[in-house]
């Protein structure tokens, strides 16, 4: 079952951000139980290699993989899906417009991504155009980040654009955007509450970041159904401090 499958039947997924640009690191997460792997090329320094080499370890493993690329251009989403992402995570999606170019810009057609049969994506030209065309179609995921005091505004038109197969609540810059100091603090509780009400009322799958991993059953119950928590990056602290703890030595 596809991820964009998974996701359209509303079915619970746990992922985590991957901030090293290694594919050692994508391969130990790879065998982990989690149901997805997010390239963070937005916030870490992932090049288009970097992407490549760890797409491969993911897909190696069998494990699904997504790319938040730096923006929504059209070079950061082709790149990502000419190497074999099973989608993207797009940050800072402001207005229905910005949702519906990001839409347009994952699929092949007028106006959208340009077509080459020679990348991973197609089996370095072993699939033939109109297969390669229904299967990125079939399969491509695209998640349209809201985390931008413009993004409110136009919440509803957002939500209604065709071609996004989720919505992602950057509670952090949220939270910056609305001038406050913690991710707890109510007009960022509010707000996120705000989203998570309306997606589901449209019937369209949402999803988050949290601080918590314990907070999680309560946004399932507001309706959330995609959560992308941790990263790599804090796996290795939270061990390091976990072992300082178990041996007692100060």
């Amino acid at each position: 079952m596809t991820l964009k499958s998974r996701i359209a039947e509303g079915r619970p997924l746990l992922g985590t951000f991957v901030k090293t640009p290694h594919h050692a690191v994508v391969e130990v997460l790879a065998h982990s139980s989690l149901d997805l792997l997010v390239l963070d090329a937005e916030h870490a320094p992932f090049d288009r290699r970097d992407l490549d080499v760890c797409i491969l370890a993911a897909r190696a493993a069998g494990m699904v993989v997504v790319v938040r690329p730096a923006d929504g251009g059209h070079s950061a989403i082709l790149n990502a899906l000419d190497c074999g992402a099973d989608g993207v995570l797009v940050p800072h999606v402001r207005t229905a417009g910005e949702a519906r170019a990001v839409a347009q810009a994952a699929q092949f057609g007028p106006g959208g991504r340009g077509y080459a049969g020679s990348p991973r994506a197609a089996a370095y030209g072993g699939v033939a155009m109109a297969e390669h065309r229904a299967a990125s179609a079939a399969r491509t995921v695209v998640i349209a980040q809201l985390e931008d005091l413009e993004a409110l505004d136009d919440l509803d038109a957002i939500l209604a654009v065709e071609g996004i197969d989720a919505f992602f609540i950057g509670r952090a810059d949220l939270t910056v955007a609305l001038g406050c100091a913690s991710m707890d603090d109510a007009p960022v509780v509010a707000a996120v509450t705000r989203i998570c009400t309306a997606a589901v009322a449209a019937r369209r799958p949402v999803g988050m970041f949290i601080a918590r991993p314990g907070d999680t059953a309560q946004w399932v119950e507001q309706g959330a159904t995609l959560f992308v928590l941790g990263s790599d990056h804090g796996f290795i602290r939270a061990g390091a401090e976990a072992l300082r703890a178990a041996t007692g030595l100060s």
